[in-house]
C-alpha cells in the first residue's frame, strides 16, 4: 500500500490507475471501516482510503483532541484489506491557509444531529468536497451508520453535479447489536454491557411500525423514557422519512428510525431502516 501525505504526490500516484473508489475516514479503524474498503473493491480498480481527523466538524466542547489516533494499526488493517493507496495529510497539507470558503448545507444540517452539533455538517461537507477534489474518484463509499451524513454528502454530490457515485455501506454490528464505532472504546465495561439497549429500542420501534402503529411520536417518547430510566441522556429518537429525513406525513413511504444518546460521557448514534 502506498502512503502519501502531499496532494501533489497523491495525484501523481493516481494517474493511470483506472476507476478510483474512495473511502474517507478519521482513522481508529474497526471492522465497519474495513467492510467499506471491501465494498469499495467491487466498484472500481483502485481503492483509496484517507485518514484525517477533521477539526472543522468538531464543536468547541467536543472530543477533537482526545479522538483516538492509531495510525500504524490503521495502516496494518488497510494493507490487510488490500487498499491500494492511503492519503494521510497533516492539517498543514489539507489546510495550508485558513479554510474560509466552506460548503453550507441546506436546512437538513440543522435537524437531528445538526441541532445538537451546530456547524458539524458544514465541516463534514467542506472536507469531503475538498477530498473529492483532491482524489477525484469515480465512486465513494460511506457507512449508513452516519445516516444524516450520508444524505448530506449524497445530496451535495448530486446538486453540485460531481461525477461521483455515492455508495452506502451497511452498518456493521457486534454480536449483541451495538453498531461498531471508534467512540465505543470510550465505554466502561458496565456501559458497554448497557449500550445495546439503543439498538434494541430501534428494533422495537421498527417492529411496531411494521405491525401498524402510526403514532410515531408516542413511539419516540416511549423509547426516550426507557433510555432515561436506564441513565442515558438522549438528544433524540426520531422516526423520519428516508428520502429527506422529514417527519412522516402519513403517506406510505420508507422510514428510518434514528437516535443519538449519551451513555456516561460517550455519545452513541444509531439508526435502522423500516
Amino acid at each position: 500500500m502506498q502512503i502519501h501525505s502531499s496532494i501533489a504526490d497523491l495525484r501523481s500516484a493516481l494517474k493511470g490507475r483506472g476507476r478510483v473508489v474512495f473511502v474517507p475516514t478519521m482513522g481508529n479503524l474497526h471492522a465497519g471501516h474495513i467492510s467499506l474498503m471491501e465494498q469499495a473493491r467491487t466498484h472500481g480498480d483502485t481503492v483509496v482510503a484517507s485518514i484525517f481527523v477533521n477539526r472543522l466538524q468538531f464543536g468547541p466542547n467536543e472530543d477533537f483532541d482526545k479522538y483516538p489516533r492509531t495510525f500504524q494499526a490503521d495502516c496494518d488493517k488497510l494493507t490487510a484489506a488490500g487498499v491500494d493507496v492511503l492519503f494521510a495529510p497533516t492539517e498543514t497539507d489539507l489546510y495550508p491557509e485558513p479554510q474560509e470558503y466552506v460548503v453550507e448545507p441546506p436546512a437538513i444540517q440543522n435537524i437531528l444531529d445538526g441541532e445538537f452539533r451546530p456547524g458539524h455538517f458544514r465541516g463534514v461537507a467542506t472536507v469531503v468536497l475538498k477530498l473529492f477534489n483532491i482524489v477525484q474518484p469515480q465512486a465513494a463509499v460511506f457507512g449508513k451508520k452516519d445516516y444524516q451524513q450520508l444524505m448530506v454528502i449524497r445530496n451535495m454530490t448530486r446538486q453540485l453535479a460531481l461525477p461521483i457515485t455515492i455508495v452506502g455501506g451497511e452498518t456493521v454490528r457486534a454480536d449483541d447489536g451495538l453498531a461498531l464505532s471508534s467512540r465505543n472504546g470510550y465505554l466502561s465495561a458496565t456501559e458497554r454491557a448497557e449500550a445495546p439497549r439503543l439498538y434494541r429500542l430501534l428494533n422495537e420501534i421498527r417492529d411496531a411500525i411494521r405491525n401498524g402503529e402510526s403514532d410515531t411520536a408516542k413511539l419516540e417518547q416511549n423509547a426516550m423514557a426507557d433510555l432515561a430510566s436506564a441513565g442515558w441522556k438522549t438528544d433524540y429518537v426520531a422516526v423520519r422519512q428516508q428520502s429527506d429525513l422529514s417527519v412522516p406525513n402519513g403517506v406510505n413511504t420508507p422510514l428510518v428510525v434514528l437516535a443519538a444518546s449519551r451513555l456516561g460521557n460517550t455519545r452513541l448514534i444509531d439508526n435502522i431502516e423500516v
